[in-house]
């Protein structure tokens, strides 16, 4: 069963940047895509970035630009790289496989505040 570890969130202030980090138990990378999901207090998980074979991305308009997704298919890691950040990223972030899924993990808080 694939087990995903993410890591690299934290509190930063507005304009700041992270690196968050998702490691996979298993060799999946070269079979499915990976996406970077968030959570905000009250509402809905959303999808903010995929990465599929061949590193095509998609990015949700919102972090278009400020966002990169990456991954390392040796370490079975994927990561984002965030810049530019505002308070309104501030959510737990998610990664899992992408179209399909498996269990989430306990993600990683992102905060962003003055």
């Amino acid at each position: 069963q694939v087990q995903l570890v993410e890591s690299g969130g934290g509190l930063v202030q507005p304009g700041g940047s992270l690196r968050l980090s998702c490691a996979a138990s298993g060799s999946i990378f070269n079979i499915y895509g990976m996406g970077w999901y968030r959570q905000a207090p009250g509402k809905q998980r959303e999808l903010v970035a995929t990465i599929r074979g061949g590193g095509i991305t998609y990015y949700v308009d919102s972090v278009k630009g400020r966002f990169t997704i990456s991954r390392d298919n040796a370490k079975n890691t994927v990561y984002l790289q965030m810049i530019s950040l505002k308070p309104e990223d501030t959510a737990v972030y998610y990664c899992n496989l992408f179209p399909t899924s498996v269990s989430w993990g306990q993600g990683t808080q992102v905060t962003v505040s003055s």
